[in-house]
């Protein structure tokens, strides 16, 4: 096995923290340098994973000249994805960042420019096509079990109300956040989303509406797809809207179907004729992992004191060591990663369109593809 390590540096100590400890246990994880603007935080999380004083920065800019590091990993507010995103490729960093790429179309279509022309590898660190519900149907679909698709559906329901969450959260249209309920379809059905058409529904506070202009407190697309027959329906809500987190699809085929749980640990279900249903719990995933980081795929077997705060977090159906590895996995193999940057864009972009369609009475818009997709 190849023994280079990847420096890579992270931004945003939030969420991004719980990648620490993947980083440095992962086989290929070389030097990690951290970035936030709060110093405390930065004694904080520098002190319990032993990162070097020089490894510490509260200024973006200062980090990314490091000539040491070898990619980005952007863990921040969604507002900042864009900029800091040019920037790293600009300074001539890979790039990881979580969801979504960037909040406009141009953004995205800069971003895919960007890193053809200088290079660098970009992946958006999708988690919903890392989770054990998504890689168990992947599994058996790949091996016919599903026959045909005829149709998929899938949600993101999040109540933000609830608070604890950024400013400029406040309103945001839920489909400028809409890849963990496309990435899944999109990927399943095997290509990339053609054209929308989404509805808004109901409404939200006008001190809300007023923050982006959108008054949906729920947007409900249907997408189709290039080369494909197959429509999927995608639902999106964040505000005003009440229902236990979820983030879920389901896929109909022609011998088997599969639809998510409807409350947390209520159990999933397999249909496997008209009348024949079960209720299932899908497999762990850490044997498609390295050993070393196997055991951060677990929901209740992190015993390392070391890990404790990484156990706190864990969430995301255990996806967070997944995304890591196939991203020092393309750097360590020179390749693009499973989610690239042209794939990235188009199911960022998807989302995008879905938000313009329901601004303009449910009119039809197509999506831009890039690049080889």
């Amino acid at each position: 096995m190849d023994s280079k390590k990847i420096n890579i540096g992270i931004v945003g100590l939030g969420f991004g923290k719980e990648f620490i400890p993947i980083y440095q246990a992962h086989q290929h994880g070389g030097k990690i340098a951290i970035c936030t603007r709060t110093p405390q935080t930065l004694k904080s999380v520098g002190d319990e994973f032993g990162i070097p004083s020089d490894l510490r920065y509260t200024d973006y800019e200062e980090m990314i000249k490091n000539p040491e590091l070898d990619a980005i990993h952007i863990v921040t507010p969604v507002p900042g994805h864009y900029k800091q995103t040019v920037m790293a490729l600009t300074a001539g960093k890979h790039v990881a960042c979580t969801v979504p790429m960037a909040t406009s179309i141009e953004e995205c279509e800069h971003i895919v420019e960007l890193s053809e022309k200088v290079g660098k590898y970009y992946m958006m660190m999708e988690t919903a096509l890392y989770t054990r519900e998504y890689l168990y149907v992947k599994d058996l679909l790949e091996k016919g079990k599903f026959g045909k698709i005829q149709f998929m559906r899938s949600d993101h329901m999040q109540n933000l109300n609830l608070g604890g969450f950024g400013e400029y959260w406040l309103g945001m249209p839920p489909f400028y956040y809409g890849t963990h309920a496309v990435a899944p379809v999109t990927e399943l059905i095997g290509s990339m989303p053609k054209s929308v058409v989404c509805h808004g529904s109901g409404r939200i506070s006008e001190e809300k509406a007023q923050k982006y202009g959108s008054p949906w407190a729920v947007q409900t697309a249907t997408f189709d797809f290039h080369g494909s027959d197959v429509v999927a329906e995608c639902t999106r809500c964040f505000f005003d809207t009440v229902r236990q987190y979820r983030e879920s699809f389901a896929l109909y085929g022609t011998k088997m179907s599969f639809e998510w749980e409807q409350m947390t640990d209520d159990g999933h279900v397999i249909f496997t004729g008209i009348d024949d249903a079960q209720r299932i719990g899908v497999p762990d995933t850490d044997k498609r992992l390295p050993d070393e980081v196997k055991i951060f795929t677990k929901r209740d077997a992190i015993s390392d004191t070391s890990l404790l705060s990484y156990k706190q977090g864990n969430e995301h159906g255990g996806s967070h060591p997944h995304v890591a590895h196939q991203f020092l996995m393309a750097l360590i193999e020179n390749r693009e990663p499973e989610v690239d940057v042209y794939k990235s864009a188009a199911i960022t972009c998807a989302g995008l369109c879905a938000h313009l369609s329901s601004m303009n009475n449910a009119e039809r818009v197509v999506i831009p593809q890039f690049g080889k997709n």
